[in-house]
């Protein structure tokens, strides 16, 4: 259902903290312009933890009428309650939404028994196309193989972001679901070899500042073209890793200001990149041809 570079969008800010719209017109734009697959509004990269819900239902609704349906726009509307998730997830559909992308509930440390029921009640509770999103790193919850095989079965979980960065856990999902499950990368350091795996695509940070590489090389990974992907994720490689010198979506904020994209706002508790974390991104984004 949706496939190649899907870009997880940041949230534009001012400094004072305010959302940015005249900012979110432009990179709904460039990345239009760049050959962009899709665009998650409000995932982690876009700052869900610290908007609140009418701030989050209206960037999500803002993208959607930006976006003109141009290409696919997924909401990121997860909770860590079930009912938040479902509600959210409602106003996504209603705001025109084509997809929804729900991570696993953080902090309260469900079981398997409890992923499966949250995951099928919101699917039961609200009928749109929803991926599932696994990040441990950031939520203390791991939804194994076996799980996400169960939900594979329900119709509208169409497929899921796996997060870990773990190739063989990504292949084990692919045998178990075969075409009932689309899987995503969520790390862009080994979306390329996932994708050669048989992958549809990655939900991208590095997506916000070289898009239109990002999707060439995603097109030539899905097609199995290994040496061409290699070639183009190449001089990606210090991105990969620079942008997440610092918690996401610091580094890749004070990139995209960098480029003149946004103004560097960001919501506390996080704060702007560190000044000594700044040299090695400049120099990743001048690898990648995005600066002099």
């Amino acid at each position: 259902m949706f496939q190649g570079s899907m870009v997880a969008l940041v949230t534009p800010m001012l400094e004072d903290e305010s959302l940015d719209f005249e900012a979110l017109e432009r990179l709904v734009e460039f990345h239009v312009e760049s050959g962009t697959d899709a665009i998650v509004s409000v995932g982690t990269t876009g700052e869900s933890p610290t908007l609140n819900e009418a701030e989050h239902c209206e960037v999500i609704r803002r993208t959607v009428d930006l976006v003109k349906g141009r290409m696919p726009v997924i909401a990121g509307t997860g909770s860590n309650a079930t009912r938040e998730a479902i509600d959210l997830s409602r106003a996504a559909m209603s705001a025109g939404a084509d997809a929804c992308l729900l991570v696993t509930p953080y902090y309260n440390k469900p079981t398997q028994e409890g992923l499966y029921q949250h995951f099928k009640k919101i699917a039961e509770s609200v009928a749109i196309p929803q991926i599932l999103y696994n990040v441990p790193g950031r939520t203390a919850c791991d939804m194994q193989p076996e799980t996400v095989e169960r939900l594979a079965s329900i119709s509208n979980i169409v497929g899921i972001k796996e997060a870990t960065g773990d190739l063989e856990r990504a292949r084990q999902i692919l045998q178990a679901c075969g075409d009932s499950l689309d899987v995503y990368g969520g790390d862009d350091a080994t979306c390329r070899e996932l994708m050669l795996m048989g992958g549809k695509g990655v939900i991208s940070v590095t997506s916000n500042v070289s898009p239109k590489a990002m999707h060439e090389m995603c097109m030539a990974a899905i097609a199995g073209n290994a040496a061409e992907a290699l070639a183009l994720d190449t001089p990606l490689a210090g991105l990969h890793e620079f942008l997440f010198s610092e918690a996401n979506p610091i580094p890749v904020k004070w990139a995209l200001a960098e480029l003149g994209l946004i103004k560097p706002g960001i919501r506390l508790p996080l704060t702007m990149l560190s000044e000594k974390h700044r040299k090695q991104l400049h120099q990743a984004m001048r690898l990648a041809g995005l600066v002099e």
